[in-house]
């Protein structure tokens, strides 16, 4: 008899003590490995447009000025989402009482770059901007 009351007892606290757990996951979702970082590093005036698209990728947007010079846009959108439940009760063997409470935020950042070339393909000035909301 003695066992069977220290057995429902660690059953019962180690119901109570998992039922008590919180999760966060964090999702975040890139398209590609476009970056600050990686623009600043790698991007040099003096490349050739090949050398950019080996480095970046194909460019969201080609237009040209009044001298026929290209300029690439690169456009990345991310978003975060931040998600974390809570629950809590006590469980009685199999039938319990409990509460769930869940909460998620998100938000997301903008990358834009624009790359100007001359009139030989190759760059000549590069800028980037960054947005957050």
């Amino acid at each position: 008899m003695k066992n069977i009351i220290v057995f429902v007892a660690v059953f019962v606290v180690s119901a109570f003590l998992l039922s008590c757990a919180s999760t966060t996951v964090n999702k975040n979702q890139n398209t590609d490995n476009l970056s600050i970082a990686k623009v600043q590093r790698e991007i040099k005036t003096g490349m050739s447009s090949a050398e950019v698209v080996e480095i970046l990728g194909s460019p969201n947007m080609v237009t040209t000025d009044d001298q026929r010079r290209e300029t690439w846009v690169y456009d990345k959108i991310s978003t975060q989402v931040d998600s974390s439940s809570a629950s809590s009760g006590v469980w009685i063997l199999i039938a319990g009482a409990g509460s769930k409470k869940e909460s998620q935020t998100s938000s997301q950042r903008t990358l834009t770059i624009i790359i100007k070339f001359d009139n030989n393909g190759k760059v000549r000035d590069f800028a980037y901007r960054t947005s957050s909301f």
